[in-house]
């Protein structure tokens, strides 16, 4: 089943019944419908968010998710507080991750960095390599060693209504 391709004229046309389906989920999975990059950019979808995502970092996804559930919801300035002040391994890569989706979003899409938040924050899990480990007897061990993908989006927050 193949989706026929639209010109920039007709996009612009069609724009606001597209961004209706967009906005619309999906009946069986509740995720909205997949549009295709040069659709993203002619509709202006993701031009509210800063992205930014590492992959196949040398720690567990959920030694990773510790810290990224910390910084969830709270402001840009706020995050890098926690992150700054986390023990944990995980808090480098973050840190550094966090910056650049700050940077996306300010320089790519004029967003204020003084009103952004962490809306997103996701680690999945990466390659795992095999090693193993000699043991008693001639036997051995097997040893995983995990890694990860970690995606950060930083958003602008709503006004609030007064």
């Amino acid at each position: 089943m193949e989706r026929k391709v639209m010109s920039k004229k007709e996009l612009t046309e069609r724009r606001d019944s597209l961004l209706e389906q967009y906005k619309k989920q999906h009946r069986k999975n509740n995720k909205p419908v997949l549009l295709t990059k040069k659709e993203r950019k002619a509709l202006g979808i993701g031009k509210d968010e800063g992205r930014a995502s590492v992959r196949n970092v040398r720690i567990s996804s959920g030694k990773v998710r510790l810290v990224l559930n910390q910084i969830k919801g709270k402001s840009i300035q706020e995050a890098f507080a926690i992150i700054r002040n986390t023990p944990k391994s995980a808090s480098a890569p973050i840190f550094r991750l966090l910056k650049s989706a700050e940077a996306n979003a300010v320089n790519n899409n004029g967003l204020d960095s003084d009103a952004l938040y962490v809306a997103e924050a996701v680690a999945s899990q990466g390659p795992t390599m095999k090693r193993v480990m000699p043991r008693a007897r001639g036997s051995a061990n097997r040893i995983l060693k995990r890694s990860s993908h970690i995606m950060v989006v930083v958003k602008e927050k709503p006004e609030l209504l007064s």
